[in-house]
């Protein structure tokens, strides 16, 4: 009668409601209404404590079912009140008590996570700092490798520089305290820029080939796949990024697409790549014989028409590559 979905706790909450929403339209005395109503709710609910109380110490065997549906009852009030099911209630009821016992210690709490952040950063700061050591030790080294490969590819007045920056903490991150960079300067006297901003087509393609020949002392790839690492030069720059291929054949395998003679003469086997048709085009890689790779690079050389010029001087590239 009290507690139950047709209870008098239920009744005067909807009333409750009801004057809530007509206390801006009535008058003043309704004030006092309203604060009666929440005194009988209050004292509704403590005597409802206080019977489900009795009830538990005097329970019969006789009663049992009777209390069993009371509760029911009860658990399902609590459950609408909360906007969760019944069986949500014990779940519930530890995520409340968990919070009221983070605000009553909070400050425990606070100190907890404060040591935690530091010793977290603390192990941070100190991994970072063996990176950054093992990075400036690296970058020193992997600079004067590559200084040693820019001459034989005509770079000999260019510079190379592995920058290491230390950033603003706010920018820390996986990778650690510090924006690594490759800087270079073409021209003697000029301030190194990023490789990518100062290096023009065919610089920015012998200093990949010198990073490429360098680091395949220590990389694990097996196979290097350039396309067209020549554009842009040509004549002793482009038989010296040939030489650098050839080195790096030595060790790796090395597949180039080129359309330099100089490049393609030290190739120790060709394929020519020819599209075909008007309408279907169709495109094919076909091997080269010896004669055949003559031939092509002679092509290279003195364009649509081949002359015997053209195929001697291609003989003294084969010759040169071999």
């Amino acid at each position: 009668a009290i507690s139950g979905e047709d209870g008098a706790e239920l009744s005067i909450l909807r009333a409750s409601k009801v004057l809530d929403r007509l206390g801006s339209r009535a008058p003043l005395e309704l004030n006092g209404v309203v604060e009666a109503m929440d005194r009988a709710a209050a004292e509704l609910q403590r005597a409802v404590g206080q019977l489900e109380a009795m009830q538990r110490d005097l329970q019969t065997e006789g009663e049992s079912a009777e209390a069993v549906e009371d509760r029911l009852y009860a658990l399902r009030a609590a459950a609408r009140k909360h906007g969760c099911r019944a069986d949500e209630l014990p779940a519930l009821r530890e995520t409340l008590a968990a919070k009221v016992g983070l605000i009553d210690r909070s400050g425990e709490v606070l100190k907890r996570l404060e040591a935690d952040v530091a010793r977290t950063r603390g192990a941070y700061i100190a991994a970072a700092e063996k990176t950054s050591a093992a990075r400036r030790k690296a970058g020193a080294k992997l600079d004067a490798l590559v200084a040693k490969e820019l001459p034989p590819l005509k770079l000999d007045k260019a510079t190379f520089v592995t920058s290491i920056e230390t950033l603003p903490e706010p920018q820390w991150g996986p990778g650690g305290t510090e924006r690594v960079q490759f800087l270079v300067s073409t021209n003697p006297g000029g301030a190194p820029g990023p490789l990518h901003k100062i290096a023009s087509g065919g610089e920015m393609a012998r200093f990949m080939l010198a990073l490429k020949v360098v680091m395949a002392a220590v990389g694990a790839a097996t196979t290097y796949i350039f396309d067209e690492v020549d554009t842009g030069i040509g004549g002793a720059t482009a038989a010296a990024v040939g030489e650098r291929l050839a080195k790096l054949a030595e060790t790796r395998q090395v597949l180039a697409v080129t359309h330099s003679p100089q490049v393609a003469a030290r190739a120790g086997h060709h394929w020519i790549v020819m599209k075909q048709g008007a309408k279907d085009m169709r495109t094919t890689v076909a091997p080269l014989a010896a004669n055949d790779r003559r031939d092509e690079i002679a092509r290279m050389l003195s364009g649509a028409t081949v002359t015997e010029e053209a195929r001697k001087a291609a003989e003294k590239l084969l010759e040169v590559g071999t």
